[in-house]
């Protein structure tokens, strides 16, 4: 019988090793998967490659990651002023960072889980971010090529989940989730609930159980900030 629900965050995040690329789903708090950065952090493998949409803030989950100095580069289209531990690490020289427009970055996690090998773009088109990237004309405007971007490992969040990884998210909890589910080797979901085999309507995966390693149930954690469903349909 294809189970692949375990019992702890820990488990999900054993596999990660020293070196390894990391791909972390949610936009701020909404769809972060807070409670396996967290052991991510406990689990203390170093020199990682996270990719993010942002750097975290405060003392938890993203923010302290950082704070303790388990990656080497940031790939990001937004570490906000708001990221202090990022952000002291970055100004001490301890942390790379690679900033990626939003568009791009989705584009580009796209990409590497669709095996395509690229794209043009005219975001970032004649500033720094073009740096070292071929340019070509195309109908008279300026295009950037951009490379897809792959993943070791995938940590996001969901809503619910069934045995076989079937994943149903609650609004805004899509953002980056759902492309980044398929651009992983191995994928981990932390979900609210754990649901019977067959309890969603094809229509209501919205991350088929094929792009998903493991899942794991788990309460909100407080210093999470992301409302109840029933205040943030």
């Amino acid at each position: 019988m294809i189970d692949k629900t375990l019992a702890t965050c820990m488990e999900a995040v054993s596999p990660v090793h020293d070196g390894a690329t990391v791909m972390l789903g949610g936009f701020g708090n909404a769809g972060m998967p807070g409670q396996l950065i967290e052991a991510l952090r406990a689990h203390g493998k170093r020199d990682l490659t996270i990719i993010s949409n942002g750097a975290g803030t405060g003392e938890f989950a993203l923010g302290a990651l950082f704070g303790d100095g388990l990656a080497r580069k940031l790939i990001a289209s937004f570490p906000a002023p708001s990221a202090k531990q990022f952000r002291a690490a970055y100004l001490a020289g301890a942390i790379e960072l690679e900033l990626v427009p939003q568009g791009t970055l989705v584009e580009r996690i796209r990409c590497g889980g669709a095996g395509l090998g690229g794209f043009f773009t005219p975001a970032g088109a004649g500033t720094e971010l073009a740096a070292g990237k071929e340019i070509r004309i195309i109908d008279g405007r300026e295009y950037v090529f951009e490379t897809p971007l792959k993943a070791d490992f995938v940590f996001i969040k969901a809503l619910q989940g069934d045995r076989f990884g079937n994943l149903n998210y609650r609004g805004t909890m899509r953002n980056f989730n759902m492309v980044m589910a398929t651009a992983g080797k191995y994928v981990a979901a932390e979900v609210d609930e754990i649901v019977p085999a067959g309890s969603f309507s094809p229509e209501a995966v919205h991350t088929p159980g094929i792009f998903v390693t493991h899942l794991v149930s788990v309460s909100r954690h407080p210093k999470l900030l992301e409302l109840p469903s029933e205040e943030n349909p």
